[in-house]
């Protein structure tokens, strides 16, 4: 855009950015040309896990907790990642950082639902139909009014 002579107003605007940022990278490319615009990256330190072992960990994950050694339950949690990203390439990440890797690789977090192996959803809804409107009463019937000792309604 610079080169086709426009000004720096109007790649602001063709971008929608800041003038002031137009008129930086302006600056920029006159004095180093295109290879002064070019990106330098993400901002901040190097990823503690490259791509390579990210996809291995995923696959790891992918097996279950079981086939990592925790057998008590079927849950991955970041402190269960944690250990395991340790065991896999030997170094010491933080909570924070796992949930960093794992958000990255696309994964969100859940919580299971967890519900009695006992549990008869049949009778839980005859319940819910038969009963709880019997037990539960009419808001019409409930006295008005307020728990106020100042309130005139007081009693």
């Amino acid at each position: 855009m610079f080169s086709d002579g426009m000004s720096g107003v109007q790649v602001a605007a063709a971008l929608e950015i800041s003038t002031k940022s137009a008129y930086a990278w302006r600056r920029a490319w006159t004095a180093g040309g295109d290879q002064a615009l070019t990106s330098k990256g993400a901002p901040g330190p190097d990823p503690v896990l490259s791509d390579r072992l990210v996809q291995k960990l995923i696959a790891a994950l992918g097996e279950g907790p079981a086939a990592a050694g925790w057998d008590e339950d079927q849950r991955w949690t970041l402190a269960r990642v944690r250990t395991l990203i340790g065991r896999m390439f030997h170094i010491t990440v933080s909570i924070a950082t796992v949930s960093q890797i794992l958000h990255r690789a696309g994964f969100s977090p859940q919580q299971p639902i967890q519900r009695a192996a006992e549990r008869d959803e049949t009778a839980i809804e005859h319940w819910r139909r038969h009963q709880w409107p019997a037990v539960k009463e009419s808001r019409a019937d409930w006295a008005r009014g307020s728990a106020s000792s100042t309130s005139p309604d007081f009693r």
